[in-house]
């Protein structure tokens, strides 16, 4: 039906909206020094695991042993090292070089697929992963601003979250096909918070506890919405529409990211971050184009 594309479609441009606030907002929580990267990780995936399990009750799958092992994999990657590797890079830069840096995710599991599935590479993809690497590799070098928060190592941990991601896209995409989504992000979030566990524990005892009102609205926010709600608006999306068109809304996020850090004056830009924009998005239009020619 027509209006449930519609809907789709809001649905995909909200669950980007969160995330591109989710980048400042989770990154006030942890430069107040209210709660601590690993910390705030551990509560985002305790919150994540006992919302995914009681919708669960609801969708009742039995899941095969053989393929528990790929989902404690998924949640390896897809949880556990993308959400370590993201909070600890968000500390260290600024929420546009991270937006952006999220971008290259297309060209990742690109690169990912062209090894673990063994699809096909041509010209045109070839163009397009070289263009987004350079891209991708400027905005990380470029240090005009002395501010410590625009760190190299930071940007280096958002790149790797990015990876890691990627090649959790690939492995979930077969086990997608044989169960019902939520009981993959059930299975998967739950191996991720028995990874991420030792890490949080080891400073939840730095969490700040006396809170302003405005930061536990924020931390509320990253654990409902960012982590809960737009996984489910996201496979909304994916319902009613293409997962070509689902793949462009990522475009979305750096373009919100930076609108919203410039209205509130929290960063600027310079012109290394809009010719590495520019870099970026180039690679990933020619990587997905390639794809999508292929699929049609």
């Amino acid at each position: 039906m027509k209006s449930q594309r519609y809907f789709a479609h809001f649905a995909l441009f909200g669950a980007n909206l969160i995330y591109a606030l989710n980048y400042g907002w989770a990154k006030d929580v942890m430069d107040d020094n209210y709660v601590p990267a690993f910390a705030f990780i551990l509560l985002r995936g305790i919150g994540a695991v006992l919302l995914f399990w009681m919708i669960s009750i609801f969708i009742y799958e039995k899941v095969e042993k053989k393929d528990l092992i790929r989902l404690s994999i998924c949640g390896f990657f897809g949880i556990a090292a993308n959400q370590l590797m993201f909070f600890s890079g968000l500390e260290l830069t600024s929420t546009i070089h991270a937006s952006i840096i999220m971008v290259t995710s297309p060209i990742i599991v690109s690169i990912m697929a062209l090894f673990l599935l063994k699809e096909g590479i041509n010209f045109k993809k070839i163009l397009g992963i070289g263009i987004g690497l350079v891209g991708a590799l400027l905005i990380i070098t470029n240090k005009e601003d002395s501010n410590s928060n625009f760190g190299l190592w930071g940007d280096i941990l958002v790149f790797l979250n990015a990876t890691s991601y990627g090649l959790y896209l690939v492995l979930v995409k077969p086990i997608m096909h044989k169960y019902h989504p939520i009981t993959v992000l059930k299975w998967i979030f739950t191996f991720g918070l028995i990874i991420i566990m030792p890490f949080g524990l080891s400073n939840i005892d730095e969490i700040n506890w006396i809170m302003p009102n405005d930061i536990i609205l924020k931390i509320g926010f990253v654990i409902l919405f960012t982590t809960f709600f737009c996984y489910l608006l996201n496979i909304y999306g994916v319902k009613h529409v293409s997962p070509t068109i689902v793949s462009t809304y990522i475009y979305l996020q750096p373009i919100l990211t930076a609108i919203i850090a410039l209205i509130t004056g929290r960063e600027d830009l310079n012109l290394m971050i809009l010719i590495s924009t520019v870099l970026i998005f180039t690679g990933v239009y020619l990587v997905s184009s390639s794809m999508a020619k292929k699929i049609n």
